[in-house]
């Protein structure tokens, strides 16, 4: 029974006596005495042949392998049942989670662009002879500048986001 399971295990993972002795750091000659039945690997090597066929001991040895019963079976898909839905409310979840992201985005750009708006750029008007003024207005006007060019562009991609993380099973 061994010696059938080796040769049949071996032709079946494309592999050639010589290329499994190398493998065991064996003579290519053991394997074919360990494939005619006229000797047996010891236990040390059966376990190295083991882990060069990837096959358990077992199925070389001939042990019948049984299939999962049928109770097996129904508490594994009851498992995966309820990893299921842990993982539908997990992404239900971070849905919500990203569409109030996009709801507030768009919020506080709205609330920035109306606040920009009836300021007027206040700093237009201060002194720029004082050194420290000029940096602090010219600081205030480079972030106001970049601000109006990007919210445009983020609102329009916030409301993408709010449409199309919007729940569809209302």
């Amino acid at each position: 029974m061994l010696s059938e399971n080796i040769r049949t295990i071996r032709k079946a993972k494309g592999l050639s006596q010589e290329e499994l002795a190398v493998r065991l750091n064996v003579v290519r000659q053991t394997i074919s005495k360990w494939e005619q039945g006229l000797s047996v690997p010891d236990s040390e090597l059966l376990a190295a042949l083991s882990e060069a066929l990837e096959t358990p001991v077992s199925i070389l040895l001939g042990e019948a392998v049984s299939e999962p019963e049928a109770d097996t079976l129904k508490a594994i898909s009851e498992k995966l049942e309820v990893i299921n839905l842990q993982l539908a409310r997990k992404q239900r979840s971070e849905q919500r989670k990203a569409h109030w992201f996009f709801i507030s985005l768009a919020v506080m750009i709205i609330l920035i662009t109306a606040v920009l708006s009836l300021l007027n750029s206040p700093y237009l008007g201060w002194n720029y002879s004082d050194p420290e003024t000029a940096v602090l207005g010219t600081a205030f006007h480079s972030l106001e500048w970049i601000f109006v060019r990007t919210a445009p562009i983020l609102l329009i991609g916030a409301v993408i986001g709010i449409i199309m993380t919007k729940r569809k099973d209302l």
